[in-house]
């Protein structure tokens, strides 16, 4: 099939997964989670189509359930969490720690600042909208807005990057067309088994691959977001107190949903199943 999206039934992932994800969760059978460490881009993020295939291909084939996620994913997960909260994490810190309402009090509990009870959420979309009105010169921006009407596809890249400049961070909200990180992909495959026939060939293969990738998602276009409301939850998430309108406080009440939200988005987990009893490995 050559349509740009592909629905693949698999328990609990209802929605469209990307071709490109299909092409390495079905060709590879190694251990995807050694790689990771190729995959980071220039600027530090991880290439979105691979990072997000590499989640999918390991856990396509298990109950997509908190106890089935390999620990080191959730690990990951919780280096950007540090950097959201400001908080540092130690060796063995986590240790007793059994269910997921124990670690989202964990983290709750270790984020040392005034509890205020002013919402986040409304607070980034304040900012995300102050920025893209000094960008575009738009004011009349909601919630539902759609983002492809603010960034105009020929104008995308240098507007998102203005918009970026303004808020301080980094949104990495734009991707490459489905079809050329798919195609890469599957060069990266075939690459892999070039090298044990033609090492030389294998390599420049590999070489290649990984260089397209990056370069193709420095310069992708593609919204993966569709409205602000849906960019300013995932603001939230990833820079929870860059995006206060006071970074030196938190409201406590509201860490758990945050972190629930972003380990059913990041790892694949059906939210009736992240309860706060929900165990770990």
């Amino acid at each position: 099939m050559l349509a740009d999206e592909i629905t693949i039934s698999c328990k609990s992932l209802s929605a469209p997964v990307p071709v490109d994800i299909i092409l390495l969760s079905v060709f590879c059978n190694f251990n995807l989670k050694s790689l990771t460490g190729l995959l980071l881009s220039a600027d530090g993020y991880e290439i979105p189509a691979l990072r997000q295939a590499l989640v999918v291909a390991c856990y396509a084939m298990i109950d997509f359930e908190l106890k089935n996620i390999d620990p080191e994913d959730i690990e990951d997960l919780l280096v950007k969490v540090e950097k959201s909260f400001n908080i540092k994490f130690v060796s063995n810190e986590f240790t007793g720690l059994s269910t997921f309402g124990e670690l989202c009090d964990h983290i709750t509990n270790k984020i040392q600042l005034d509890h205020s009870d002013s919402c986040a959420t409304q607070q980034a979309f304040y900012k995300l909208r102050n920025a893209i009105s000094a960008t575009t010169n738009i004011s009349n921006i909601k919630t539902d807005t759609l983002l492809s009407d603010i960034l105009p596809r020929q104008k995308r890249l240098s507007l998102v990057r203005q918009i970026e400049n303004q808020l301080g961070f980094k949104l990495p909200l734009l991707r490459p067309k489905y079809f050329i990180t798919g195609t890469l992909i599957l060069v990266f495959l075939v690459s892999l088994g070039g090298l044990f026939i033609s090492w030389k060939i294998g390599l420049m293969l590999l070489v290649f691959s990984l260089v397209g990738l990056r370069i193709a998602n420095k310069f992708g276009k593609e919204l993966d977001i569709k409205t602000l409301g849906e960019l300013t939850e995932k603001m939230t998430r990833e820079h929870y107190l860059k995006s206060r309108r006071n970074s030196t406080t938190f409201n406590r009440n509201e860490i758990e949903n945050i972190l629930t939200e972003w380990f059913s988005k990041d790892l694949y987990l059906d939210k009736s199943k992240l309860t706060r009893d929900a165990e770990f490995l």
